[in-house]
This record gives C-alpha cells, sequence and structure tokens, in this order.
C-alpha cells in the first residue's frame, strides 16, 4: 500500500513537471483528479486537464458517468467567482431593490437589442428582489461608438441614469475619464464570454444570452434552492 507520505511527494514531483510542460500558461492551483494520472490545472478562470507526465492536455468537461455529473463545472464556477471579484462595486453600474433576494452580473453592451430587452425589464427584475450589476462589454471593441458610450456612462456623475438613456437611445453626455471600461473588457475575454447580455449567477454560474425577469427569479430560486 501506498504511504500518504509517498503520495503526497509524487504529487509534488508531478506539480513541478505539469508546471514545466505548462511553461508561460499562468497556472493557479494543480490537484489531482479521480482519473489516475489526470491533474486538474487551473489557469485564470479557465480549467484544463494535463496528464503527470506533462505530454498531454485536454479542455472539456470531466463528467462522472456514475452521477452524470460534471467534476469540472464546480472549479468553473469558482474561477469565474474569483475573477469576478478582481473588479471592485465602485467601478460596476449597480441598482439596487428594497429588499434584495439574488444578486446578478450582467455583461452588457449599450446598442445590444437583447442587452436594451433586459434592461427595459429592471422594475420586474428590482420587484423580485433582484439585484443588478452591470459590467461593460462593448462587443465592437476599443474605440467604438459603443465603447465611447460605455465610457461616457461609467464617467456619468448619475450612472443609471445615464446608462437607461443611452439604451433608450437618447443623447448622453460623452465624458472621458479613467473608466474601468478596459478592465471589463478583459475580464470578459478571460471568461470566454462571446455574446451580450452575458450573465453570472452569485454561484458562479454562467447563462448567456436574454432571460425574462419572471423566469429569472425562477432560476435564481433553483440555484440558491438547498
Amino acid at each position: 500500500m501506498t504511504s500518504p507520505v509517498t503520495v503526497v511527494a509524487d504529487q509534488a514531483a508531478d506539480e513541478v513537471v505539469i508546471r514545466k510542460a505548462l511553461g508561460s500558461i499562468p497556472v493557479e492551483a494543480i490537484a489531482p483528479t479521480p482519473v489516475a494520472g489526470i491533474y486538474e490545472v487551473v489557469a485564470g478562470p479557465h480549467v484544463i486537464y494535463v496528464s503527470a507526465d506533462g505530454r498531454y492536455m485536454f479542455q472539456g468537461e470531466l463528467v462522472d458517468m456514475v452521477t452524470r455529473k460534471s467534476l469540472t463545472e464546480p472549479r468553473r464556477r469558482k474561477t469565474t467567482l474569483a475573477a469576478l471579484q478582481t473588479v471592485n462595486e465602485k467601478d460596476m453600474i449597480i441598482y439596487e431593490p428594497e429588499k434584495t433576494k439574488h444578486t446578478i452580473t450582467v455583461f452588457t453592451d449599450i446598442d445590444c437589442g437583447y442587452c436594451r430587452k433586459l434592461h427595459n425589464e429592471m422594475d420586474d427584475f428590482l420587484a423580485a428582489g433582484i439585484r443588478v450589476r452591470y459590467m461593460m462589454f462593448p462587443r465592437a471593441g476599443k474605440g467604438s461608438n459603443s465603447y465611447n458610450k460605455a465610457v461616457a456612462v461609467l464617467c456619468s456623475d448619475n450612472r443609471n441614469k445615464a446608462l437607461t438613456e443611452a439604451k433608450n437611445g437618447k443623447p448622453i453626455d460623452m465624458k472621458t475619464c479613467g473608466s474601468p471600461v478596459d478592465q471589463h473588457m478583459a475580464l470578459v475575454e478571460q471568461l470566454g464570454a462571446r455574446g451580450t447580455p452575458f450573465i453570472v449567477f452569485e454561484n458562479g454560474q454562467t447563462q448567456p444570452g436574454y432571460v425574462p425577469a419572471k423566469q429569472m427569479a425562477k432560476m435564481l430560486d433553483q440555484v440558491s434552492a438547498p
């Protein structure tokens, strides 16, 4: 029987090999999986799998075929939440309900039709006790009209009002400042989001695309259920 000390020593040796094989990839954590010789590697918000000898690497879902549950998703959610925590709430636009039941983080594009559709239901989200934290994801990229609007909104004295007006197509004061839009966009790239709205639940689960307020409330209740 292999002693616990030997197992720890073997894992430490494997970790050295894996880190060397991955080179410049920023590795935050390495842990064994239930599959012999395969390690889970956390690189930023990404979860990858690497063989103990560092030769093979793959991405995707590691699924327990007995329980039919993903072993990847729980770790992915943790890394997503950790990534979100790098942004201070003062650098977001937040809509607060009278009593918060759930919190969602929404990456939005001012010129995205479905983002506007979601925003038009803000009263329904708030009535359902859903706290909405916005970050900017102008899909047209830096320097685009959408990007400049995002900067202007975050530089506004009243961000909430400016965002609503911008989403409704009304002219806003095109202010500039040291806004966090670039930080938001870098985070979106890390998370691998491609479209908007891109929604993150408080447990780290992600939801791409528009979801009506009533349906969102039901989804959040299910997520938080014991």
